[in-house]
């Protein structure tokens, strides 16, 4: 049974995959130095692919005001 199009994800492609394919790993071990023209492209070393954690927001100057002045307040 297919999914309905209003249930599918918009950036189903962007997201994280565990798994690369030869291409992407050949990039990352080229980064990482571990694989130079003339290697075989069979294989290859494993690549750790780790999912990037989102951070915080930056706070803008009125919220560092206010945060300053709860904390002056509760001193």
């Amino acid at each position: 049974m297919s999914i309905d199009p209003s249930l599918k994800t918009r950036n189903a492609l962007a997201r994280h995959r565990n798994v690369l394919s030869r291409a992407e790993r050949v990039t990352v071990l080229k980064d990482e130095e571990r694989w130079s023209e003339g290697d075989s492209l069979l294989g290859l070393p494993k690549v750790a692919h780790r999912k990037a954690g989102a951070g915080k927001k930056a706070k803008g100057p009125e919220a560092k005001a206010e945060e300053e002045a709860t904390n002056a307040a509760a001193e």
